[in-house]
């Protein structure tokens, strides 16, 4: 009787456990999208940013360009 006893408080307490790893592992799969979420955004600005830098440069190619055929 004191087997079964032990046997399930243990079973218990392993189930516990478990809920709580598939709530930890839930929790960081979040995480995980989250900053997933973010890093696109980040590429996203500086893909802007790098793409105003070169048309800001290309236009100042052009105009020295012009200014150098007057």
């Amino acid at each position: 009787m004191n087997r079964r006893i032990i046997f399930v408080m243990l079973t218990c307490a392993l189930a516990g456990c478990g809920a709580d790893v598939a709530s930890t592992a839930a929790t960081e799969a979040a995480l995980d999208a989250q900053q997933a979420k973010q890093g696109q955004q980040l590429e996203g600005r500086v893909r802007g940013q790098l793409n105003a830098a070169m048309q800001t440069e290309q236009q100042r190619l052009r105009q020295a360009e012009q200014a150098a055929g007057e």
